[in-house]
């Protein structure tokens, strides 16, 4: 059982902040072995997303307002905890980051920068590709667009 949380950057604890932070590292840096700059500037305009079980952050993604990331408002960090996969919290993630964009931003077309091997995942939401493949820190990304109904 996943208990889903919605919180601007200014109301998040040090505790929610630092478990964000610690699952981002785990695997965005650790896991796939890339050395960024994960804390980019953007986070303190974010709402930021999390999945947790019991006291473990589980699933976590950023709601990156318009004129930030993209014209259009965006869903980035998008990560689940190794131990959370196969269990769909990555799916479960993308679904509420969608329904919590859409009640901030109205139905609005959403822009993502993807990890190229994960665009079958993210078109199962509606995305589809709009720009070429592009190298970001050593990864093949896309970026993708949801079109608003």
């Amino acid at each position: 059982m996943i208990n889903w949380h919605s919180k601007e950057f200014k109301n998040l604890t040090p505790h929610e902040l630092y478990a964000i932070l610690q699952l981002r590292t785990e695997v965005f840096v650790v896991e796939q072995n890339c050395v960024f700059q994960d804390m980019d500037g953007k986070d303190e305009h974010c709402h930021h997303i999390m999945g947790w079980n019991g006291d473990k952050l589980i699933a976590t993604a950023r709601i990156v307002p318009p004129g930030i990331a993209y014209e259009f408002p965006s869903i980035g960090r998008i990560v689940t905890s190794p131990a959370a996969r196969g269990q769909s919290a990555g799916k479960a993630l993308v679904n509420k980051s969608i329904d919590e964009l859409n009640r901030l931003y109205g139905n609005s077309t959403i822009r993502i920068g993807a990890q190229l091997y994960l665009k079958k995942f993210y078109e199962a939401f509606g995305f589809e590709q709009s720009g070429d493949v592009y190298d970001e820190d050593g990864i093949d990304h896309i970026q993708m667009t949801r079109i608003s109904n």
